[in-house]
């Protein structure tokens, strides 16, 4: 591995004809968006970087572990302890309350005790207390959204992948759920993002562009300062034009 203080290191990922030696890093503490025309492999992208769909070729590290090289029982307990999901449909079990689902990937471990108290500390930090005991249909879009966040962090992850999280959300809850992905980039947190969104992706410090499979190019951010939203998303916008967005 060429810099081992990379969080995520992708060189050369290959899957079928979807993924075509796509190679980038990710420093601790970058929130990364990609982009592109649907079909072009966003998500496939992220499936890959999770092991949950395994590669043709290439290789992808989380901090020193090659996750290309693990067994697939190996990869779901990589998966659990190192790496959190946000997804845009919540995929949330209408049978618990909100924070049961938050504690679900914590498990049934003697610290469970440990995991609730930390559970409710990301709900209060995530400005969703209070809802702890209502089901998932007692809570808006933008609320749940937001616990599947807290649900994604339970386990201190090294990575954090969210694959269009503020799709199916309205533009209130969206621009919620956004600041919520930037303060917690502000305190550490790395991530990489799947988007079609302009403002979402001008939040990130770093745009990869995908196209068939392809990076055709990357746009360099820099890191969000407060009144620079409008710059960011009209030069985000500019870049995408040029590349036939």
């Amino acid at each position: 591995m060429e810099n081992t203080k990379a969080v995520l290191k992708v060189k050369n990922l290959c899957k079928s004809t979807i993924l075509k030696n796509v190679s980038f890093s990710m420093g601790p503490g970058e929130m990364t968006a990609v982009m592109g025309p649907s079909g072009s492999g966003k998500s496939t992208l992220l499936y890959q970087v999770s092991g949950m769909d395994q590669a043709d070729g290439g290789e992808v590290w989380i901090g020193q572990t090659q996750i290309t090289k693990l067994s697939e029982e190996e990869k779901a307990a990589f998966r659990l302890r190192h790496i959190g999901f946000v997804f845009q449909q919540m995929n949330m079990l209408s049978n618990l309350n909100i924070l049961d689902n938050i504690l679900l990937p914590a498990g049934q471990r003697k610290n469970r005790e440990k995991a609730e108290v930390y559970g409710r500390e990301l709900m209060k930090k995530l400005s969703i207390s209070g809802l702890e005991d209502r089901k998932i249909s007692q809570v808006s879009g933008g609320q749940l959204q937001r616990a599947c966040i807290c649900r994604s962090l339970i386990n201190h992850p090294e990575l954090i992948l969210a694959d269009e999280p503020t799709g199916a959300l309205n533009q209130k809850a969206a621009a919620e759920v956004m600041d919520t992905f930037v303060a917690l980039n502000r305190e550490g947190a790395t991530i990489l993002m799947v988007t079609h969104d302009r403002l979402v992706a001008s939040k990130c410090q770093r745009v990869l562009y995908l196209v068939d499979g392809e990076i055709r190019g990357q746009l360099n951010l820099g890191k969000l300062e407060p009144g620079t939203e409008k710059d960011r998303e009209e030069r985000l916008g500019q870049w995408l034009t040029a590349l036939a967005w």
